[in-house]
C-alpha cells in the first residue's frame, strides 16, 4: 500500500515523510518544487514526484492514499480532492482551516461513491479537539453545547502562519443551532483551567467548530485558545483594519513575510513542549468537562497524521470522515505521550 505526502518538502511535510519513512510505509514524496522534491527523495531513499495540483489526476493511479501537507489548504484541497475521486485515491490532510472541512464534507456522497475516504485535520488540527469532543458526547449523550480549547507552548511553522493569514481577514466563527455563523474577532473570552491552572482564553475560529458538529451532532459550538489579556485587547483593537487582510497583494505580501522570517520549533523544541486540551459540555442542566495533555503541536500532528495515513491504508473508511468517527475518540490516547482523558 502506497502513500503519496504532497508537500512533503515543507517543515511539517518533511517531518511526516520522515516518520512515515520510519515506519516502513511504502511512500513516495511528491510537491511542485521539482529540485527540493527530489533532493527529498534521495535523502529518505524513496521515490520523488514533481507536479502543481492542477496536474494530480496523472499522478495518482498507482498510489492508495493522498496525504496533503501542502497549505493553505484553501488553495490545494479542491484539486487534490478532485484527483482523488477520479483515480479511486483515498484523501488525508492536515488542514485546520474551517471552510476546508466544510467544503471537504459537501463531497460525501460523492467519496461514498467513488469508494474514497475523505479524512481533512488529521494533525494537532483537529485530533486532540475532535476525540475530546467526540469523548465528551459519549459522557454526555443529549448534550446540547460543546466548548473546546487549547493552550500550547511553542512556536508555529510558515505554512501555519500562511494559512492563519489566509482567513485572517474574515474574523471569527462559532456554531449556533447547527449552523456557522460570523461574529466578531475575539468575540468572547472566559476563564478556562486547561490543565494546568485558570488562564484567559479567546474564542477563535478553529476547525472544530466544522468538525464537531459533524462528530457529535452538538448544535452549538465554540473553540478557545489561551492567550493573554493584552493578546485580546490588540484583536479587539484590530478589527477595524481585518478587511484589508481579505485584499489579495496584502494578504500575499504578508504570507511571502511569513516564508522568510519563520523557521518552526526545533527538534528540541518538539520534544520538550506540550499542549493542554479542555472541553464542556451540557444539555443545560448536567456539565461535563475532559481534558488531555498532549505533545507539543508538531510532534502531535507528525505521529497522528502517520498513523491516520496508517489506519486509511489498512482500513475500508469511505465518504467524509472525521478523526474521532473514523477511529473513535480513543485514537488520541493511543498517540505517544498523550495523557487523558481526565474527567470531572
Amino acid at each position: 500500500m502506497t502513500l503519496l505526502v504532497y508537500g512533503a518538502y515543507g517543515y511539517t511535510g518533511e517531518l511526516i515523510a520522515e516518520e512515515a519513512v520510519d515506519r516502513g510505509v511504502e511512500t513516495v514524496v511528491a510537491g511542485r518544487n521539482e529540485v527540493r522534491t527530489e533532493h527529498l527523495g534521495r535523502r529518505l531513499d524513496c521515490e520523488s514526484r514533481s507536479f502543481g495540483v492542477g496536474e494530480a489526476p496523472d499522478h495518482l493511479e498507482d498510489v492508495d492514499a493522498v496525504l496533503n501537507c501542502a497549505g493553505p489548504f484553501v488553495d490545494t484541497y479542491e484539486p487534490m480532492v478532485e484527483a482523488c475521486l477520479e483515480t479511486g485515491t483515498d484523501y488525508l490532510d492536515i488542514t485546520g482551516e474551517l471552510s476546508v472541512f466544510e467544503a471537504v464534507a459537501e463531497r460525501d456522497r460523492e467519496a461514498e461513491q467513488a469508494d474514497v475516504c475523505l479524512l481533512p485535520g488529521v494533525g494537532f488540527d483537529v485530533v486532540p479537539t475532535d476525540c475530546l469532543a467526540g469523548h465528551l458526547h459519549d459522557r454526555l449523550p443529549g448534550a446540547t453545547d460543546l466548548a473546546l480549547g487549547f493552550d500550547p507552548s511553542g512556536s508555529v511553522s510558515k505554512g501555519t502562519l500562511a494559512s492563519a493569514i489566509e482567513h485572517a481577514g474574515q474574523g471569527g466563527k462559532v456554531r449556533r443551532n447547527g449552523d456557522i455563523v460570523d461574529v466578531p474577532s475575539a468575540h468572547r473570552s472566559r476563564r478556562i483551567d486547561f490543565g494546568r491552572g485558570e488562564r484567559n482564553a479567546v474564542a477563535i475560529p478553529w476547525g472544530d467548530v466544522s468538525t464537531a458538529y459533524y462528530t457529535t451532532g452538538i448544535g452549538n459550538v465554540e473553540v478557545y485558545t489561551a492567550m493573554p489579556k493584552a493578546a485580546e485587547r490588540a484583536l479587539r483593537l484590530g478589527r477595524p483594519v481585518l478587511p484589508l487582510l481579505e485584499v489579495e497583494p496584502v494578504k500575499r505580501t504578508l504570507q511571502s513575510v511569513a516564508q522568510l522570517t519563520v523557521s518552526g520549533p526545533s527538534a528540541r523544541q518538539r520534544e520538550r513542549g506540550a499542549c493542554y486540551v479542555w472541553g464542556e459540555a451540557t444539555d443545560g442542566e448536567t456539565t461535563v468537562t475532559s481534558r488531555l495533555k498532549t505533545p507539543e503541536t508538531y510532534a502531535l500532528t507528525v505521529d497522528a497524521a502517520t498513523t491516520a495515513a496508517e489506519r486509511v491504508l489498512e482500513g475500508d473508511q469511505v465518504g467524509f470522515e472525521t478523526p474521532a468517527a473514523a477511529f473513535t475518540p480513543e485514537f488520541v490516547l493511543e498517540l505517544d505521550g498523550v495523557e487523558g482523558f481526565h474527567d470531572e
